[in-house]
């Protein structure tokens, strides 16, 4: 990932914020400045592999009890009485 910080103006990041977006896209941190201060920064989001469904198939079984209804104590905590 790119560690690289470059500082830019409200004005420009308004005229080339796409281009700004691809730079943060690939790791680059973007300050924005107004009136020459630092403001806001763009970064590049944390991305994970994409979820694969079935990982965990057959790992869990759920028996008749679990379509039971709650008892009674336990459906007034669920409901906050």
């Amino acid at each position: 990932m790119d560690t690289r910080k470059t500082v830019v103006n409200v004005h420009e990041a308004k005229t080339h914020l796409s281009r700004l977006l691809e730079r943060a896209h690939r790791g680059e941190t973007i300050v924005l400045a107004k009136a020459g201060k630092p403001y806001a920064k763009l970064v590049p989001l944390e991305t994970r592999e994409p979820r694969k469904p079935g990982l965990l198939k057959g790992k869990f079984k759920l028996t008749e009890a679990f379509f039971e209804p709650l008892p009674e104590h336990e459906l007034r905590r669920w409901e906050g009485r």
